[in-house]
This record gives C-alpha cells, structure tokens and sequence, in this order.
C-alpha cells in the first residue's frame, strides 16, 4: 500500500470552497475545481507521502503554486505503476492497459461546465494521429486530442449535482420550445420537425449558420419571461437563464434546450459514454473515468471549441441520462458497476469499528476516506487513512481488509 496526494486543477469553473470544505479546510484562494488522484501523465498523483499527508497539497491550493513537483522523496503514480507494472496491475491489466485504466476525480463545479462530448478509443487514436503529425503541441490550447484513449465517465454525487446529458426526444423538444414565439425558436422548431435533432443541433453550432447573439439573447429572454406555472420545463427555462447570464449570445445556450437536465441527490451516479454530450452545471462528486483528458468542445467554455470535429463524433439518438444503481456486494460495499472495462466504483460504509470487513476487489485499487477514518490492511501492512486521505493499493497486495467508522470509494477494475 502507498499513501497518495492527488494534484488540484484550478479551473475557473471550480468553487473554491467545496472541496476544501468536505475535508475542514478553508476556502481556497484558487477554484479547487479538480483533484486528480490518477496516473494520466498530464497530472499524476504521488506515492510515498507521509502518513499526514493530505488528499491534496495545502500548499499548492493556499499558495497558488501550479503546477507542483514532486519532493526527492515522493514518486509519481505513473513511474511507481511503470517501474512494475505486473505487480502494481495484475498481469490480466498490465497485458491490456499501458498503465492505470481509470482516473479517479473529485470534482466541483461552481459555474456550469462546457458543452463537450469525449471520444471512442477508435476517434482518439485516429485524431490523436492527424494532430502529431500536424505538429500540434500536446499541450497547445488547440490540441483535440491529449492522448489516444476514450473518455467513458461515471458521477458519484456526494451533494446535490446538477447537468445535462444527451437528448430529449424530439417531441420533448417541440414541447419545450413551442410557445417561446422567437425568430430563432420557430427556426428550431421547423428544423426539428423537418430533418431532426441532429439537424437543429447542427445548426445551432455550426459557424456557417450559428445564431447571433442577438437572436440567442432573445430566446434567452423568452425563456425568463415564461412564468414557472405556466411553462412545459421550468427547469430548462432556468438552466438557459442562468447559462445566458454566464456565456451571453452563446449558441449553446439554446442548444441546451435540446438537452435532458438531470439532477443527482447524494448517493447517486450517472454515466456518460463516449459520445453522449453533456455538461455540468453545479455540485461537489467523486468522478472515474478511463485515462484519458480527451475532450471536444462546442461551447459555453472559454477554452478551445471545435465545433465541427464534436459535429462528428457526437452520438444524435435520443436517450435519457443514463443513471445506474448500485449493487449490494456485501453489508459495508455496493458497487456501480458501469458498462466498460477499465473502472467500477463502490460506495463503502463502515459502521462497526471492532469488525474487520473483507472488501471484495482486486487488481489495482484507489480508496479516498471521505468520512471519518478507518485502518486499511494487505499484503501484510496496516495503514490509517483519515477524511481527506487516499491510498493506492497495487494489486499484488491481495486481499484487503477495512475497520473503522466512515465513508469511503474504492475505485477499481472489473
């Protein structure tokens, strides 16, 4: 077992307090908008802390330092994982995986996150390809591709969580923008009606026919005269203000009202998989995915928005957000098992601090205490992890075992 220290990203979007705050901390000078506790070479976490050592460095969150190094003592997750991959993964993971299959987040978002949609591993390889050998920086604010995995994605809320995942029906639609009586409305509305969803959303983000921002305002502004009691979404109604107060004359804005909202209490996940496009809006999670930064844009972001390639690969079906329920693996653990093969992600509740629990789990695993504290055992050692602390257990460690009092996730591989 190694003691891990995740890496903070300060995106704008990100709160400064909530994260901090589930651990006691103050808020932070810096959005705390991520912590990344993976191995994606962009960021990875460390091993080799002390026994104290915070979910996240204190001193890169109140200090501003970004990005922080590594001490001489400290290893990195990739090269720890690198020097032995065998044993870190299990020789079924390591036979198929050039490193840690899933990225493990907290995540929380204060202002409403991008359009985006991620791609498959087929889509990643082939544009990660076209953009090296255009010569494209991996890190230029243009890059599409970060690297060649896809991106599935599941959202384990720890407060109320709110987004916007895939399409509504078609029907759905008309009936949310039908009586909006605007230029651009009426516009989407016949669109819808004569060629599709896949049509009106095109057409909304598409730079040869994309609305002015004029024509988005005044759709924006019809959504807010609508009165809640008498509107078919007061939600949507919402969600458009409240993203126009942000992005004003942003397409996207309106291509939100072809989105499904959804809305996860404490204890509930959903799942995105590689196409469906989404975007947070508020909240404080625990976020798994695969590896992978991979990320296209096609609005209500300030950062890099490619339109068209998103256009391309964005899946059009309607479909309602996909939330799973988690399965009762034991009397302390139910475990989200969602539909890919390089993450699950359980919920842990340790409620007898006298009984040692068998956690059913193998290969490599990332425990994060959320709660309280509990005493973590395998491959012969014991260690502590109290609220805002993790641990990375390699698989050769085997069996492993929790006592304690609190809540914890345990991510890992089918």
């Amino acid at each position: 077992m190694r003691r891990l220290q995740g890496r903070v990203r300060p995106y704008a979007w990100g709160a400064h307090d909530a994260i901090p705050g589930l651990f006691g901390y103050p808020p932070a000078p810096e959005p705390v908008a991520e912590v990344w506790l993976g191995a994606h070479p962009d960021d990875p976490a460390v091993v080799g802390c002390d026994e104290h050592a915070p979910l996240f460095d204190l001193n890169q969150v109140y200090q501003g330092e970004y990005p922080v190094r590594p001490s001489a003592a400290e290893q990195s997750l990739a090269d720890y994982i690198a020097a032995d991959p065998c044993a870190t993964l299990g020789p079924s993971v390591a036979e198929v995986s050039e490193g840690l299959p899933y990225l493990l987040k907290l995540i929380a978002p204060a202002e409403p996150l991008s359009l985006q949609v991620h791609p498959s591993r087929e889509q990643a390889r082939a544009g990660f390809a076209t953009e090296e050998k255009a010569g494209i920086p991996r890190q230029a604010p243009q890059r599409n591709y970060k690297d060649t995995n896809h991106k599935p994605e599941l959202t384990y809320a720890l407060t109320r969580f709110d987004a916007l995942s895939g399409f509504r029906a078609p029907r759905r639609i008309g009936t949310v923008i039908r009586g909006l009586e605007t230029p651009l409305s009426n516009r989407l509305l016949q669109i819808i009606h004569d060629a599709g969803v896949r049509a009106a959303f095109t057409f909304l983000l598409s730079p040869d026919t994309a609305p002015t921002a004029e024509e988005v305002t005044a759709v924006a502004a019809a959504c807010a005269r609508r009165a809640p009691e008498e509107s078919p979404s007061p939600r949507a109604d919402a969600i458009v203000t409240r993203l126009a107060q942000k992005y004003p004359g942003d397409p996207g804005v309106v291509a939100s009202l072809l989105l499904n909202p959804v809305t996860l209490r404490p204890g509930e996940a959903l799942f995105i998989p590689n196409g469906t496009v989404h975007a947070y809006l508020s909240g404080l999670a625990v976020e798994i995915m695969a590896t992978s930064d991979n990320v296209l844009r096609a609005g209500l972001t300030h950062k890099h928005v490619d339109a068209a390639e998103l256009l391309r690969v964005v899946d059009a079906i309607a479909a309602p957000p996909i939330r799973i329920a988690p399965e009762r693996v034991s009397r302390i653990m139910s475990t989200f098992y969602a539909p890919v093969e390089d993450f699950q992600l359980s919920a842990i509740h340790l409620w007898d601090a006298n009984a040692r629990e068998p956690i059913r789990s193998e290969g490599p695993r990332t425990v994060i205490c959320l709660e309280g504290a509990a005493q973590l055992e395998a491959g012969g050692q014991r260690a502590d992890v109290n609220a805002g602390q993790a641990m990375f257990i390699p698989a050769d460690d085997g069996q492993l075992t929790m006592r304690g009092f609190g809540n914890l996730v345990l991510a890992s591989v089918p």
